[in-house]
């Protein structure tokens, strides 16, 4: 009958490949995570504005905007004690070179029926008029990772997922059972495991796996990207603001460190590269490891209060790094679909990549319909 160890095996311990392991293990009985790092939610599900998205800022993408919409009362009733709800939220649009208006903005919020309303006037104040068409109070979170990892750790002990840290995937192949053999190295030992399914959910790392195991590629943006921190004044202490469409920035509460993130469109992605071909891809981790890392924070706050003047008194702390992996499409419309690639390349193996947290229950619907199609654990 062959080798198999588990009927499925999620390489990825981010918010992802969690969500995925937990869902699975409602459905089978042996799920196993391996993780690269020491604990989970350490890359990409940590390094980012801990935005839960409200549609906002997705006005060119109006799918993208309507299923943040639907996500984040998900989100916010799966995972209360990690969100931020003490702070005021504004969106700020601007008076030049933004891709909206205020008419459009407002158009677009009513589409999406999303709650809208006038910034009061100290808020308006603390911008520069002639710079800043119009200010709107919105309703938009922001969420600890720090929380999220330590509830997420307690869910997967509690439901029965296996899993195992500081465990670096070198392949998957076809065994000889016909199901997936996973190749893995930990503490300088080189293992296998046999599953039925395995899923990849490592964002940043999606191709290099597949280039190992001789698999296709898929075309991805990569960026290097900064999130600098910092301690801004105090009339911006417990507020968050996106000055938006286009090449702005904004600054919000990052709960895990008790001070405020500031990213800026052009500022933040220091430099990018194309996954087209095997010879474009990079090794993402490698190159976080090693690439310069020289704070864009002067250019981003220099832009920053040209808008916000109060932002020059902020206090630079210190700068989150990470590979920011997008879709190409999502250039065009800032878009953020999710990546579901079944049978990539190898019968129940499957691709995932999701560029927000709440695209978490976009994937969960393809897992359930998947399920009911008659395959995952049926």
């Amino acid at each position: 009958m062959g080798r198999r160890d588990y009927e499925a095996l999620v390489i990825g311990g981010g918010i992802v490949g969690c969500s995925v392991a937990l869902y699975l293990k409602r459905h089978m009985d042996k799920v196993l995570i391996l993780e690269g790092e020491a604990s989970i939610i350490q890359r990409a599900s940590f390094v980012n504005q801990a935005r839960v998205h409200n549609g906002y800022h997705y006005p060119k993408s109006l799918l993208t905007a309507l299923r943040s919409r639907v996500n984040l009362p998900r989100f916010v009733s799966e995972y209360p004690d990690c969100i931020d709800q003490s702070f005021e939220k504004y969106y700020a649009i601007a008076s030049h070179f933004s891709d909206v208006n205020v008419k459009q903005f407002m158009a677009f919020c009513q589409r999406i029926e999303a709650p809208l309303e006038p910034a009061p006037a100290a808020i308006r104040n603390l911008f520069r008029s002639e710079l800043v068409e119009g200010v709107f109070r919105v309703q938009e979170y922001a969420f600890d990772a720090a929380r999220l990892r330590e509830g997420l750790l307690a869910r997967l002990r509690d439901g029965g997922v296996e899993l195992r840290t500081n465990c670096q995937v070198t392949k998957v192949l076809s065994s000889a059972s016909q199901e997936l053999e996973v190749h893995y190295e930990s503490k300088g030992e080189q293992n296998s495991v046999v599953a039925e399914y395995v899923f990849n959910c490592t964002y940043s790392q999606l191709n290099q796996i597949l280039i190992k195991s001789g698999l296709p590629i898929i075309p991805l943006k990569q960026e290097f990207a900064e999130v600098a921190l910092v301690e801004v004044p105090v009339t911006l202490r417990h507020i968050g603001v996106t000055v938006m469409c286009g090449p702005f920035f904004s600054t919000m509460p990052f709960p895990a460190r008790g001070l405020h993130t500031l990213s800026h469109v052009r500022y933040t992605p220091h430099h990018s590269w194309q996954d087209i071909t095997e010879h474009d891809c990079r090794d993402a981790a490698e190159h976080l490891k090693n690439a310069p890392r020289r704070s864009n924070y002067p250019h981003m706050v220099m832009d920053a209060q040209r808008y916000l003047p109060s932002l020059r008194d902020s206090r630079y702390v210190d700068s989150l790094w990470e590979i920011k992996t997008v879709l190409p499409k999502s250039e065009v419309d800032d878009s953020r679909p999710i990546l579901f690639g079944r049978d990539h390349g190898l019968k129940n193996f499957t691709c995932i990549l999701g560029g927000k947290i709440d695209n978490i229950y976009d994937i969960l619907d393809e897992l359930e319909t998947w399920r009911q199609e008659g395959g995952l654990g049926q």
